[in-house]
């Protein structure tokens, strides 16, 4: 399916048509049963008539004639049912990030710029496979949002909201995690794109609620290419972006410092995704968003089915 049968025909920078033709060879799915409203690709938690088998049951009056095993019958004198797994839609719900972190990139493009095209591509693709699609922007709370749904319209109201966004204020994201774990009743999967500037320990309580709550739950963590080396050679004054003091620091006197703390930073946060099974990408702003997408729908394509 092409970009052209959206009714959205403005040109959105974060959008390139070509890329979104080569994604979409590679279909979106989830990892944990979904609860749709149609018949669709995803793994449903209820028994349908689909093509893949589940189990035999006995046969009780009312059942459909037409899924009695009749070869069962011949070896077993008694009839039965053949069971199929049912498959659904799902829904996505993105969740951007637009704290005044986001607005950090060293080499002309920043965080938000990068989410935005993850985003973007991710609303585009499971739309044009028929799954709904929402996205709410979080910064010191929720600042939008427009629930999900699968009418290929609303994909004009994503896309806007997307560039629309501006970074500002706090990060607020554990409260806001919560938040949607309760709000969001139905099973989805939720895609949080943020460069995760909080306390692992925090978010494993996060990624557990989501989790309880049946929800698939992936995260883009989102680094430009400076923080991880730390590559400054004359004294600097470092700025919080999201309102708190300056710090004038030589870069040598504390890079020791900086990177044992981002190394425990790291291994924390391995162990909050193993523990909570969130499907963790780290990107660097330098990467091809193209091919961190690959990487991740090809992921899923590998791990369909898993319950």
């Amino acid at each position: 399916m092409s970009v052209s049968m959206f009714p959205d025909r403005r040109a959105r920078s974060f959008l390139d048509p070509h890329v979104l033709s080569r994604l979409a060879g590679v279909p979106l799915f989830a990892r944990r049963p979904m609860q749709g409203t149609v018949s669709g690709r995803h793994p449903s938690p209820h028994l349908g008539s689909s093509v893949e088998f589940a189990e035999y049951r006995k046969y009780v009056p009312g059942d459909d004639l037409r899924r009695l095993d009749w070869r069962a019958y011949g070896r077993s004198d008694r009839f039965y049912i053949k069971e199929f797994e049912a498959d659904t839609n799902l829904r996505c719900c993105l969740v951007l990030d637009t704290s005044g972190s986001m607005d950090f990139g060293s080499a002309g493009t920043t965080k938000l710029d990068y989410a935005r095209r993850i985003a973007g591509a991710l609303a585009y693709l499971a739309l044009q496979q028929g799954d709904a699609v929402g996205v709410s922007c979080v910064a010191t709370g929720v600042v939008r949002h427009v629930p999900p749904k699968r009418n290929p319209a609303h994909l004009i109201a994503v896309l806007d909201i997307l560039e629309q966004a501006r970074p500002q204020g706090e990060t607020q994201l554990v409260p806001v995690l919560h938040e949607l774990a309760e709000t969001i009743r139905q099973r989805a999967l939720i895609v949080i794109v943020s460069d995760l500037f909080v306390p692992p320990d925090e978010l494993r309580g996060c990624f557990q609620h989501l989790r309880f709550r049946k929800h698939d739950v992936a995260v883009f963590q989102l680094l430009d290419p400076q923080e991880l080396s730390f590559d400054f050679r004359r004294p600097m004054r470092f700025l919080d972006m999201e309102g708190g003091p300056a710090i004038f620091a030589e870069p040598n006197e504390i890079a020791e410092r900086y990177q044992s703390a981002l190394g425990t930073y790291f291994g924390d946060l391995r162990q909050v995704v193993l523990e909570s099974g969130v499907d963790y990408q780290r990107v660097t702003l330098d990467e091809d968003y193209e091919r961190v997408l690959t990487r991740f729908l090809v992921g899923r394509t590998r791990s369909k089915g898993v319950r």
